[in-house]
């Protein structure tokens, strides 16, 4: 297992003009620092509840969607208790979880390797655009490196979504064109 991933980044860039005041003084609301001392770690039976929180937040946030928390629950639980269908990670700040990552496993015949995506990926709202996401996507890109068996990291992310469109371009990731369809059969 890797050691936990800590970003010790000080500081931080000003925003241009935006973090000035009518008079020229600094406004520290609009300063986005990225976060020191964050640690990025395997999620735990211990995070499930944090885990269903954000879940559900997500779906609201993203998709407007209302979650059944039950269905949830046992699905994180059941990701947490077998790692074969996928693995969460937790960033962590001062003792509190404020972001995470779930990865799952798709094989590919093309590459003879495993395809993982990136699912269920959320960080809390005031922390959001300070590096939380990089530091979980960069943890999971060094484990990734590490398994012959992983070929890639692949997400999907809403079309109308640009600023996670912009992060994940940052972060190296590409287009890659496809369009997702389904058939779900939870839905009536």
């Amino acid at each position: 297992m890797l050691p936990a991933y800590s970003d010790s980044l000080s500081g931080g860039a000003w925003r241009g003009d935006r973090t000035r005041g009518v008079h020229g003084e600094r406004d520290m609301s609009l300063h986005r620092r990225k976060i020191a001392n964050l640690e990025i770690r395997e999620a735990t039976s211990n995070d499930i509840n944090k885990i269903v929180t954000y879940n559900c937040l997500m779906a609201k946030e993203t998709e407007e969607l209302l979650l059944d928390q039950p269905v949830v629950e046992s699905g994180v639980e059941s990701v947490i208790n077998d790692t074969s269908k996928g693995q969460y990670w937790v960033a962590e700040y001062n003792d509190t979880v404020i972001g995470q990552l779930m990865v799952t496993y798709e094989w590919s015949d093309w590459r003879n390797g495993f395809m993982w995506w990136i699912q269920s990926a959320y960080v809390l709202g005031e922390y959001r655009r300070r590096g939380v996401f990089s530091a979980l996507y960069n943890h999971l890109k060094l484990i990734a490196k590490e398994k012959p068996s992983c070929c890639g990291i692949r997400l999907y992310v809403e079309k109308h979504n640009k600023h996670a469109q912009k992060t994940y371009l940052s972060l190296g990731m590409a287009s890659t064109g496809y369009e997702i369809m389904e058939m779900d059969f939870t839905k009536g």
